[in-house]
């Protein structure tokens, strides 16, 4: 099981976080996520408050929140977490670029960014690569790479993981969250032996439950997305 977990576009290393005793100890791995369309302004405080009081790693929001999460997670240790070209990652790479810009402008210290799904699907690696390459690069700041491992095969799983890899990316990700299917302990094991150990694995999707969490940790995941965190944090495994 990987217990690293980074900072900075290049996936420098942080203490590893305690062992898994208790539910609790979950929190330093928790992205804190709201990612509805339908969002408001008092539900993002609220996530921020939440966030801050049970320490969990990050808030992830979509770029019309990054404002306000900043604001309101200033003087906190968690970090701020924007998502791009979400969930579809059918966009071109200077608008993908550009959106990842200004949620980095806004206060993003972290970006999520959808793989360019229809491009790997098509099997057009050298565009999927160079797109990430840019992304990456010009980010600045550690990028995720989210895969949608439940529209891909195997072969696809393990290609997306390596090309972020190859890209420099922080982070490979399991899921948007609004697709058919989430993060499977199978597919994070997957992910992990592509990747390694210099390398991020991100699950997300479809975890609820302290369970479910821990699941995804004994498989290699070293960070977590989830909207029900408290609930994860406060529960029993």
């Amino acid at each position: 099981m990987s217990t690293t977990t980074w900072t900075g576009r290049t996936g420098s290393r942080l203490a590893a976080p305690p062992a898994i005793r208790a539910p609790a100890d979950l929190a330093p791995l928790i992205d804190h996520t709201l990612l509805k369309p339908d969002a408001t302004a008092d539900e993002v405080r609220a996530l921020c408050a939440e966030a801050a009081r049970w320490g969990f790693a990050g808030v992830c929001v979509r770029p019309e929140w990054v404002a306000e999460a900043a604001r309101r997670l200033a003087g906190t240790k968690v970090h701020t977490v924007s998502v791009v070209d979400f969930p579809a990652g059918a966009g071109t790479t200077p608008a993908r670029v550009a959106e990842a810009l200004g949620a980095i402008a806004c206060g993003a210290e972290e970006i999520d960014a959808v793989i360019a799904l229809p491009a790997l699907l098509g099997r057009d690696y050298r565009y999927v690569l160079l797109d990430l390459v840019e992304l990456v690069g010009r980010a600045g700041v550690p990028v995720k790479v989210i895969l949608e491992t439940c529209r891909l095969s195997r072969e696809q799983k393990a290609i997306g993981c390596a090309l972020a890899r190859a890209a420099g990316a922080a982070f490979v990700k399991t899921s948007t969250g609004f697709a058919e299917g989430g993060a499977t302990a199978e597919d994070v094991a997957l992910m992990r032996s592509v990747v390694g150990e210099e390398m991020g694995v991100k699950a997300s999707g479809g975890i609820r439950t302290a369970a479910d969490a821990r699941r995804m940790v004994e498989a290699g995941a070293d960070r977590l997305g989830a909207s029900a965190s408290v609930a994860i944090v406060t529960g029993g495994f």
